[in-house]
């Protein structure tokens, strides 16, 4: 891919990626073809989304089964979210949870 191309995909979806990964992200993208790179960037999960599952859906632990911690979704739905600590934690965490998984996805998609 030429560099104008990486960076159109990247600012397109920066707010879906942890900053920490955008640089090898990038350097993997420069020797990858176009259909493989847009087919990673295709099914990135949005962080909103994921605070508003966290936040109706939490105690029952599909955040976590959503961003495949099926452990701790299962020991989240066992302990009804820890009494309710852990679910709160999660809501404040969803965002940056879901822009780590979707960067460790791509980066095991290119």
């Amino acid at each position: 891919m030429t560099k104008e191309q990486i960076d159109q995909l990247i600012d397109m979806n920066c707010d879906k990626l942890a900053s920490e990964f955008i640089p090898q992200i990038r350097e993997r993208l420069e020797n990858v073809d176009e259909g493989v790179a847009q087919a990673a960037f295709s099914n990135l999960k949005g962080g909103t989304l994921m605070t508003f599952i966290a936040w109706f859906l939490g105690g029952l632990g599909v955040d976590r089964f959503m961003l495949g911690d099926t452990g701790l979704g299962i020991a989240k739905l066992l302990t009804c979210g820890g009494c309710g600590i852990w679910t709160i934690i999660d809501i404040f965490t969803a965002g940056s949870r879901t822009r780590k998984y979707n960067a460790q996805k791509v980066l095991s998609s290119i």
